[in-house]
């Protein structure tokens, strides 16, 4: 998928070591297609030597099938299924950076397992920018489908709107990617999950989205 500009690492990489309040917990990765989840979790994990996993492509491992065939043979709803089952997994595996599939807090059950076992950020993408993104990788067409029968701009701005409050729910931090090279917004993300949790905060639950 084509994400954020990355910059190429000629000089030996740096770790950054993660504070002793993120030990036992996942860093989770959500947002919008197009946000550079993947593309930021590979750096995450390179730098600070946490295994990294992209959700879609563990879900696509386990069944053996492309996420487009899943949707054909099962709708959305099996694909679901399927997407919570995963993450399940996963959230009961040692500490990864994991990058989630942009539905993935759609389901009060995924919200709640993903503050329960590590540290979400959330990895904003405004529509005019996914939307360049996507348009640009062909490879996002081929394997993803279609979740409305909307043009590519109309199904942006509508899942966004049905969406970001769930990614607001689900996450701890907030990274702006527009205009950013990849490399930055890891570093970021970083900063942001380095600081010392404060005062914990009743969270509002966001209602369903819209049918």
């Amino acid at each position: 998928m084509t994400q954020p500009t990355e910059s190429s690492e000629r000089r030996p990489t740096k770790s950054w070591r993660l504070p002793a309040h993120c030990e036992g917990k996942h860093i989770y990765l959500t947002g919008y297609r197009g946000s550079g989840k993947s593309s930021v979790g590979r750096i995450l994990a390179k730098r600070t030597g946490l295994p990294w996993i992209d959700l879609d492509d563990e879900i696509e491992r386990e069944t053996g099938r492309a996420i487009r065939e899943i949707f054909a043979d099962g709708g959305e709803s099996t694909f679901r299924d399927i997407e919570q089952q995963s993450l399940r997994r996963v959230s009961e595996l040692p500490p990864h950076v994991v990058s989630l599939g942009g539905g993935a807090v759609l389901r009060p059950a995924n919200r709640q397992r993903i503050r329960d076992t590590g540290i979400c950020v959330w990895l904003h993408v405004d529509a005019r920018t996914a939307l360049r993104r996507l348009g640009r990788d062909r490879s996002t067409s081929s394997r993803r489908p279609a979740l409305t029968n909307l043009p590519l701009k109309g199904e942006i701005e509508t899942l966004l709107a049905q969406r970001e409050p769930l990614y607001r729910e689900a996450a701890n931090h907030r990274i702006e990617t527009r205009s950013q090279r990849v490399t930055a917004i890891a570093r970021q993300v970083f900063e942001a999950i380095s600081q010392p949790a404060g005062p914990k905060r009743p969270r509002r639950p966001a209602g369903p989205p819209p049918s």
